[in-house]
């Protein structure tokens, strides 16, 4: 566990490409150096900017996309900015731009891809051989709207419930999250040719750690702990050959990833081998000092190589050319960062690439298609995990009149979560072509469906139904605004032990019980109840909830997570056409905990789910 990491795809050694890197190196000014340490987002930066400045990178924020969001849209501004950054002169080296985007439950940024499910459900199925599938899926997604780059996979070994994040997490084991790991690179990157996209394993370190689930927070462990939970699944991811690198926004014993030359220089560039770039997380220097000039100089010192600098791009150019002028970044750091971008550009073939639009994937019609699709419900149906099943309610018999209702029953948005065309997640259908929901998918393979809104459930007639399917949980979000504080002072106590700045957003709830994040669904249930009508829960949730008053109003209680776009793989479940076989990924707490902290109280433990057998 303590070796070096020695990629097992990527040769770094590579004479060839070490003699090109050093050949540009020489050849290349300090703007054009500093230029290819910038990332820009493409709101801020137009191609004729990108040229002008030698710009290194373009990413898409959560959200941000070009014109009508089509995919033509997406190979079209590809293009845009290819041409401009491959154009060369005597003051440009037509070095090409690396376009960067968070897929990460397949392209969710671009209408019509296919949306798999997040994390959390993916690591309840178990299955290692899937993670290598849908990285596979998502890497041909993303090389047809002519991008490199995804931010993906996320390797967080999440510790509560109360983390906006904790579904972007496969588990709160590290083995299972390290057991995933390199499968999912692999597929990512396939070969480096024209199948593969570059992978970006994240957040280095600990975020999964921080205090009481606080976002951007301060993880407080021991070296041993962190080394032996947080660190874990990124030997594997680098041993796959994972080419870059992004640092975490929480700190580490007080002093923020972002800053720490210790983990980044000493541990992954070092005791780890890493030989390709870091990237910092979308303005993450911005914590490290109120003094952004001061900033510059304490991330790229620390080992930070490329900076995701949004809006502030020509600042942080400034000031880093200010910085290196008068020494107080050396040009060896300068050179160092350099080196590692041109490396992963090269050892990716992006140097060489074609245009966007000429490339094999570009605009290719598996994009959204069907056997992609196919493979999002089989993921779903095996994220499934099965709480309860009183009287062996389910499966849903053919012969059964079913009610379904529940606000995410018909909400294709909701089922996605957060990170899905916008960063915080949309609601309804329109806005993810091509998908279904669960109601849909129930209507499609059982005869007797009636769809009740839940404002009229009150109005049904008991002996209408056989069986209800309410389908309940959260509502999309995304990174701190998921967030579950009980208690203000959470984040007094936090920032007091971080030297640095925090982003405080405004929390998800107060709670982690469900009843009261969200009172509408144990409404909902007792209505149901009174009417004695047996119930099959179905919870959308980006986290185990504590939910013991649902429990006991239903006959079957399933976590179906965020299962993305493919409701018809819950329906499959619901009515027997396949077994489920997911087992909970976290411990599920009980009401009566004093918190909900994993492993304390639990009252379904890491490894539960039933089955039809």
């Amino acid at each position: 566990m303590n070796k070096a990491v020695e990629s097992k795809h990527i040769n770094f050694s590579n004479q060839v490409v070490e003699k090109r890197i050093e050949q540009l190196l020489e050849n290349m000014s300090l703007a054009q150096k500093i230029g290819q340490m910038t990332q820009a987002e493409r709101l801020f930066c137009s191609p004729e900017q990108a040229r002008k400045f030698h710009i290194g990178s373009i990413l898409s924020g959560g959200g941000s996309c070009p014109g009508d969001n089509q995919l033509a849209d997406w190979v079209q501004m590809a293009d845009e900015y290819w041409h401009a950054s491959t154009s060369k002169d005597e003051r440009h080296l037509g070095i090409p731009i690396i376009y960067g985007v968070d897929a990460i439950h397949g392209n969710n940024n671009v209408l019509g891809a296919t949306v798999f499910p997040h994390n959390i459900g993916l690591g309840a199925a178990r299955n290692p051989e899937l993670m290598q599938k849908l990285a596979s899926a998502t890497a041909r997604e993303v090389l047809a709207a002519g991008v490199d780059w995804t931010f993906a996979p996320t390797l967080a070994v999440a510790q509560s419930n109360r983390w906006g994040r904790m579904y972007e997490s496969y588990s709160q084991d590290p083995v299972l999250v390290a057991n995933y790991a390199a499968p999912f690179v692999d597929g990512l990157q396939s070969s480096y040719d024209d199948d593969g996209v570059i992978s970006c394993v994240k957040h280095w370190v600990g975020d999964g750690g921080t205090t009481k689930g606080i976002d951007q927070g301060e993880t407080t462990l021991s070296y041993q702990d962190l080394e032996r939970v947080h660190m874990l699944p990124y030997y594997p991811a680098l041993e796959a050959g994972a080419m870059t690198v992004m640092v975490s926004f929480n700190s580490w014993n007080g002093d923020k990833c972002h800053g720490h030359r210790f983990l980044l220089q000493q541990e992954l560039k070092g005791r780890l081998a890493f030989s390709g770039f870091v990237v910092s997380d979308f303005d993450g220097i911005d914590y490290l000092s109120q003094d952004y000039y001061e900033a510059v100089a304490l991330g790229v010192n620390a080992g930070i190589d490329m900076f995701m600098v949004p809006e502030e791009w020509q600042r942080f150019i400034e000031y880093l050319t200010q910085h290196v002028e008068i020494g107080s970044v050396s040009m060896s750091r300068i050179d160092d960062a350099v080196r590692r971008i041109l490396r992963v550009k090269a050892a990716s073939g992006l140097l060489d690439q074609v245009k966007p639009s000429a490339r094999a994937w570009s605009n290719h019609s598996s994009f959204g298609g069907e056997k992609h699709r196919q493979l999002a419900k089989n993921a779903v149906a095996q994220s499934l995990v099965l709480l309860k099943n009183d009287n062996s309610i389910l499966p849903i018999k053919k012969q059964n009149r079913v009610l379904v209702c529940g606000k995410n029953a018909d909400n294709i948005g909701h089922q996605c979560g957060g990170f899905t065309i916008a960063w915080q997640g949309v609601s309804g259908n329109e806005d993810i072509a091509g998908g279904t929901s669960i109601l849909n998918g129930l209507v499609g393979f059982h005869e007797q469906v009636t769809y009740v809104e839940q404002d009229r459930v009150e109005q049904i007639e008991p002996n209408d139904f056989d069986v209800a399917v309410a389908v309940i949980g959260e509502t999309p979000y995304a990174e701190g605004l998921g967030d579950i504080r009980t208690n203000e002072n959470d984040i007094v106590e936090a920032g007091s032990q971080i030297r640095g700045l925090m982003k405080v957003l405004e929390p998800y709830g107060t709670s982690t019980k469900l009843s009261e994040l969200h009172p509408e669904d144990l409404r909902l249930l007792r209505s149901l109840s009174d009417k004695n009508i047996p119930i099959v829960a179905v919870l959308i949730s980006g986290r185990p909830l504590q939910i013991d008053l649902e429990l006991d109003l239903t006959d079957a209680f399933v976590a179906a997570w965020l299962p993305g776009s493919e409701g018809q793989g819950v329906a499959e479940v619901l009515l027997g056409k396949l077994d489920f076989v997911g087992k909970l990924p976290f411990d599920w707490p009980r009401d009566s905990a004093e918190n909900s902290e994993r492993g304390l109280n639990a009252r379904f433990p890491i490894g539960y789910g039933l089955n039809y057998r």
